[in-house]
């Protein structure tokens, strides 16, 4: 019997991280060492990439009169046009035909557009937004987790928090990871570490955040709650069997 105590105990040490905390995600190791996000990051302009979704619109007159760039008639009207960047970084366009469009900011890729219909419209606006851009963002307990739509281009990570409803009871405000692709190095993300608990931190989360990136609020660790949860089943199964060990003994 004191084997077999011995052999529980053993067992619940070894996997005591995993039942204790296993709603834990996105872990680093304690001698993790998260990425600097300098001040020319933290305030970049998101820049497209592929498979975003352009939504477009071409004015002439410097936005006098709407361009239906469908029909090429100027007495129809249409409110937008939408093209998917494609892999090798280009969109297929009226009139110009394909450009290369990925890398630029929104704002740029705007300039880079009205030149090229310069050739065919006098003084065109275009204005150009990205319609799919998501971020996923974990406030604290995983079972409320949302994947927000972007509708700004420089949404900081304050406002991505307060759309999810802002960090919750079981959040650590001093630990917020954020991870976000890597363009050098696809298969390693840029993982930072935000510490929102102190007035200091509001620079941090006026950083703007990237179309895919994952805002990760690590959860308060409950030990008793868990404990209760968790270990109690089994210490009932082994209050069982000695129950049941002490019975056979006496017969």
């Amino acid at each position: 019997m004191r084997y077999l105590l011995i052999l529980l105990g053993s067992l619940v040490i070894a996997s005591s991280c995993k039942i204790m905390r296993s709603n834990l995600m996105l872990k680093t190791p304690r001698d993790f060492t998260f990425d600097n996000l300098v001040d020319s990051l933290a305030r970049r302009d998101y820049k497209i990439a592929p498979n975003d979704a352009i939504t477009y619109r071409v004015f002439t007159n410097n936005g006098f009169k709407l361009i239906n760039l469908a029909t090429e008639s100027s007495t129809q009207f249409r409110n937008d046009l939408d093209v998917i960047v494609q892999s090798d970084d280009s969109i297929k366009m009226p009139l110009i035909g394909r450009v290369h469009i990925a890398g630029l900011t929104a704002v740029e890729a705007e300039k880079m557009l009205e030149k090229k219909y310069s050739e065919f419209y006098v003084d065109p606006f275009v204005s150009v937004r990205i319609s799919n851009r998501r971020v996923i963002v974990f406030p604290g307990n995983g079972g409320l987790a949302k994947v927000l739509a972007l509708a700004n281009n420089n949404t900081t990570i304050m406002e991505a928090l307060a759309s999810a409803g802002g960090i919750l009871e079981d959040g650590k405000a001093y630990r917020v990871k954020v991870v976000r692709n890597n363009p050098l190095d696809p298969i390693k993300p840029l993982v930072y570490l935000f510490d929102l608990s102190k007035i200091g931190g509001i620079k941090e989360g006026r950083s703007i955040v990237q179309a895919g990136d994952i805002i990760y609020v690590e959860p308060r660790y409950r030990p008793i709650a868990t404990f209760n949860k968790e270990i109690t089943p089994i210490l009932s199964l082994l209050a069982s069997i000695l129950i049941l060990f002490q019975f056979t003994k006496l017969l």
